[in-house]
């Protein structure tokens, strides 16, 4: 879940590698802020971690998208610090976290440090998952990767290939809506100022030129027809309510947002039977 304010865009597509190479740098650098700033509300300091959906505080101990994952095999794309992977490793899932960023995995390594089983960490980009067809019974991500990808719908793809028949795909990212306002939780967030239809990325540079941070928009038609076209079924959009006693700003995430308008949207999808992988 990312927080930076938005200054003027840097025009232009930008391709996979260009898109990987900024996160992956972008993380790095800003692994050790965002987790002094955000690491207590998304439960690293909790033994076996939490699962918070997004700024909204949506846990799934309360709302169980996920359903029982013990004994299940469960990859977790984007995970960061880990303590969703942690979560999930402690109700029984064998779990693999995979994120762009050594340094966000560096502090899964610290927070897992006196975990029973600490959960084995990949480094790798989500456009191409590192691991064989038909691995994982379950896939999720809590605001990882999918807002940084160049290519979502190859990322689709790629979760059915790894999934096996009936496994389940549930992802949060931010809501498709949220495009159209600045980065700002106070009232001039509330105007809209780009068009909902503009699928330019919006990206920073530094002072020689090279990207350094991106983000990619879709559509929420985008995200639907990418999810049908990798052969997976969409079986519901969650978009979370702000809760009335949360005060809390997170980024452009705030009560005077929320209460308007939804920041966050959850996917869930999952493989049908039958389905060859990919």
């Amino acid at each position: 879940m990312t927080t930076p304010s938005r200054p003027p865009r840097v025009l232009g597509e930008l391709d996979s590698a260009t898109s990987e190479a900024a996160s992956r740098s972008w993380w790095d650098d800003e692994a050790d802020g965002y987790q002094a700033e955000h690491g207590i509300f998304l439960g690293n300091d909790i033994p076996g971690g939490d699962f918070v959906w997004g700024p909204e505080r949506l846990r799934e101990e309360d709302i169980g998208l996920l359903g029982d994952v013990d004994g299940l095999d469960v990859l977790e794309i984007g995970c960061g610090a880990a303590p969703c992977a942690r979560w999930l490793a402690a109700r029984g899932a064998r779990v693999v976290g995979l994120d762009v960023s050594i340094g966000m995995l560096g502090h899964a390594v610290a927070a897992m440090a006196d975990d029973p089983a600490p959960v084995p960490l990949v480094l790798a980009g989500a456009e191409r998952l590192p691991f064989a067809d038909a691995s994982f019974d379950l896939a999720t991500s809590a605001f990882g990767a999918i807002p940084f990808v160049s290519d979502s719908a190859r990322v689709m793809r790629e979760v059915a290939r790894v999934l096996r028949p009936g496994g389940r795909w549930v992802f949060a990212t931010n809501h498709p809506m949220r495009w159209m306002f600045l980065d700002d939780p106070g009232p001039e967030g509330l105007t809209v100022t780009l068009s909902y239809f503009d699928r330019t990325p919006y990206s920073e540079a530094d002072a020689a030129g090279n990207i350094t941070y991106v983000e990619h928009h879709r559509t929420m038609g985008d995200r639907v027809r990418e999810i049908v076209a990798a052969g997976l079924v969409l079986d519901d959009i969650v978009e979370p309510e702000w809760p009335e006693d949360l005060q809390a700003q997170w980024g452009q995430w705030s009560p005077l947002r929320g209460a308007l308008f939804p920041g966050t949207a959850i996917f869930a999808c999952h493989k049908p039977h039958g389905r060859a992988a990919d």
